[in-house]
């Protein structure tokens, strides 16, 4: 008799979409593209709107949204807290402005298309949160997160990141959906809870984790207490109906104040690669060449519209908290993408009522090519200002 051999049908899909990365990455790497590209052309391609290789979404998604609390994990030992607070003018005045003024602009765009008050709110929301994936990975990359520019940026992000909790709120009502009042005060608890951790390591300064001695001596160990730390600080987080992304930037934070973070680097990079590059899959999934073709002009035109608005905001406000113009020039084009979690925004809009299918499309159309689109638009605006970025970092 002749033994069958079951393949598993999850794994096969895994080999085929690396072999893919690979052979993309190669060609892209002739162009100088960054690695980002090659994930989202990778997702158009395996998509249920491309050759439709993988057609579980869901999985993708889920595993990719993994990818996200990584990245935001490894930036949060990457920082210096103490330096990214002391810049709160430009993370909570300037975001906080950027959003005001997104909302006003909508508005007035609304008085020609007669939207009313929470379609125009809404849509103010979603262009006005950047992209902490793509940003993050590409001041990674080029060793910019540490200059003035980055560590600028980095601040919008993370209070961006914070504020998507109130913005929920906001559409509920909007949409007609009150949440309830326990939910609201678990939000309340959780971020007291996160601003009294930050307080915590601002005044200790360091850290010691309980067990350090057992633990550098363990790598098998060491795997199992970062994944802890990551993933049971998102859960928490989760718990109080705030961002896992920000638990997993919480928890980085922790651990860069232990002084000792390279065991969990040697841990965890590795699975960082991965989901974050399944992160950037699952988004080049959403877009669907048929609806762009068809929309083509419309979808064109949002997606200059949101650059050039972005652009224009971040750099005013950049350039009231900086001497620079070059700076401010280069964060504006760093924030100019609409981020990873206006699709949340967008479906949870959608959900409620405030838009219909059609505009649902149009909106993950223009969020998905704003964060193909950035990378290119990054590198052009480093070639017009001609500076190294780090020469400009004080």
């Amino acid at each position: 008799m002749i033994a069958t051999i079951n393949i598993d049908p999850v794994l096969s899909k895994f080999v085929i979409l690396s072999m893919i990365i690979i052979v993309v990455g190669f060609v892209l790497q002739v162009f100088k593209q960054p690695s980002i590209v090659t994930y989202l052309i990778v997702g158009v391609l395996v998509g249920p709107f491309g050759f439709k290789l993988i057609t579980d979404e869901i999985l993708i998604t889920n595993l990719g949204s993994l990818g996200l609390v990584l990245l935001l994990f490894f930036v949060g030992m990457e920082i210096h807290l103490p330096s990214l607070v002391t810049n709160w003018k430009v993370s909570i005045i300037g975001t906080s402005i950027q959003i005001v003024v997104s909302v006003i602009i909508v508005w007035l765009l609304g008085n020609f298309f007669n939207w009313k008050i929470n379609q125009v709110v809404m849509l103010g929301f979603i262009i006005s949160l950047s992209s902490t994936a793509v940003i993050v990975k590409l001041l990674q990359e080029r060793n910019e997160l540490f200059t003035e520019v980055g560590q600028n940026v980095l601040g919008v992000l993370i209070t961006q990141d914070i504020l998507i909790v109130p913005m929920l709120i906001m559409m509920g009502y909007l949409g007609g959906n009150n949440p309830e009042i326990t939910e609201i005060i678990k939000q309340v608890i959780g971020g007291v809870l996160i601003i009294g951790i930050i307080v915590y390591i601002l005044v200790k300064k360091e850290v010691k984790l309980p067990f350090m001695k057992y633990i550098s001596k363990d790598h098998e160990v060491q795997v199992f207490v970062a994944f802890t730390l990551c993933f049971g600080f998102s859960i928490l987080t989760a718990l109080f109906g705030l961002s896992s992304a920000l638990g997993a930037f919480i928890a980085g934070t922790v651990l860069s104040s232990t002084k000792s973070t390279q065991w969990v680097h040697n841990s965890l990079h590795a699975f960082k690669i991965m989901f974050v590059a399944l992160f950037f899959v699952s988004v080049g999934m959403l877009i669907d060449l048929h609806f762009l073709k068809e929309n083509a002009l419309i979808i064109g035109s949002l997606v200059l519209i949101v650059l050039i608005v972005n652009n224009t905001i971040n750099i005013l406000i950049m350039r009231i908290f900086s001497k620079d113009w070059k700076i401010s020039f280069y964060a504006g084009a760093l924030l100019s993408q609409i981020g990873e979690f206006s699709f949340i925004l967008g479906s949870t809009g959608y959900y409620s009522g405030i838009i219909k299918i059609y505009d649902y499309q149009l909106i993950i159309g223009t969020i998905a090519l704003t964060l193909f689109i950035s990378p290119m638009w990054i590198n052009l605006s480093r070639k017009i200002i001609k500076t190294k970025i780090s020469n400009l970092n004080r």
